[in-house]
């Protein structure tokens, strides 16, 4: 982000606002990491904003879910309570709408587990991506303690570059999409063995000639599942915070172009409802886009098993 006195000469809000929106959904850069770690293996370790709100969703994920279901397990009664109560009603839901109906019964035990543990990582990881805790700390820093935002020694300021939401980062969903691919191949041997499984990815008993066509493609169709589902979560949850940033910075844009401060505060009222409405909408896409990368995943899971040519 520049500064006012770093700014040059006849540069504006208009073309800062392109830049300030990457600065607000991107990692924070390898000049920017959050905890410098020497490089291993020639690959730099430092801790950057995703990374540790990776770190942070996974300590939510087992407090919210791992604790509750060890107290009950040690409870012994049989009957959840609280938390425990609701983790069971999203856990029956994930495994008879999404597992159950494409894995099969058989298969339920070993590959649920899975398959809640993408649902409930991602949904915390979006959710937490809804709250500007980043933000609110710089607010902070500046308008409380007074230090300003061109202090680079601050520690503060040192940790606002990039976004917090870590499942809009394209590393961790290739991450996540490649567990997937590996459990599908897992999945298919394991049902099928090693030589079958291998053998189910085209039909059997057509002409010869067609497999010439039809094996490159399944190919390619082994790689383009895991590249939908990495494409579809990170695009997803990028693509609803620049447009509520660049709803917002209109107000600044239509008061620098006509110089009046009274028509960035007119604009105001349009642009905060709207950017209002769509972060409303991103909190129904936060779940959509768990249960869909979690959909997804089964289905992909379930065609290795369940093979239907």
């Amino acid at each position: 982000m520049i500064s006012g006195g770093e700014q040059t000469h006849g540069s504006g809000v208009i073309d800062q606002v392109g830049e300030n929106i990457i600065h607000h959904v991107s990692n924070s850069d390898i000049q920017h990491p959050i905890v410098h770690f020497p490089h291993i293996f020639g690959i730099d370790m430092s801790v950057t904003k995703h990374v540790l709100m990776l770190w942070i969703v996974a300590v939510l994920v087992s407090v919210a879910v791992i604790i509750p279901i060890r107290r009950f397990l040690r409870k012994g009664d049989g009957i959840p309570t609280g938390m425990a109560n609701a983790i069971e009603s999203v856990v029956q839901f994930i495994r008879d709408s999404i597992v159950v109906p494409n894995l099969g019964p058989k298969w339920v035990n070993a590959w649920a587990p899975l398959i809640l543990t993408f649902f409930f990582f991602i949904l915390f990881a979006n959710a937490i991506g809804m709250v500007p805790i980043f933000d609110l700390l710089g607010a902070f820093n500046r308008f409380v303690l007074g230090i300003p935002a061109s202090d680079s020694h601050n520690f503060i300021n040192g940790i606002l570059h990039g976004g917090v939401t870590a499942t809009g980062n394209f590393n961790v969903t290739v991450a996540l999409a490649t567990v997937t691919f590996f459990a599908i191949i897992i999945a298919g041997i394991k049902a099928h063995g090693f030589i079958q499984h291998w053998k189910n990815l085209v039909p059997h008993g057509l002409p010869w000639p067609v497999y010439i066509i039809l094996i490159p493609i399944e190919i390619i169709g082994m790689f383009v599942k895991p590249f939908a589902l990495t494409m579809r979560l990170a695009a997803n949850m990028t693509g609803g915070h620049v447009a509520i940033l660049a709803i917002l910075s209109f107000m600044a844009i239509f008061a620098e172009m006509f110089n009046s401060t009274v028509t960035g505060v007119s604009l105001a009222l349009f642009s905060i409802p709207m950017a209002t409405a769509i972060t409303g909408l991103e909190i129904i896409v936060v779940l959509v886009q768990a249960y869909v990368f979690t959909l997804l995943s089964a289905v992909f899971i379930g065609m290795a098993i369940n093979v239907h040519h």
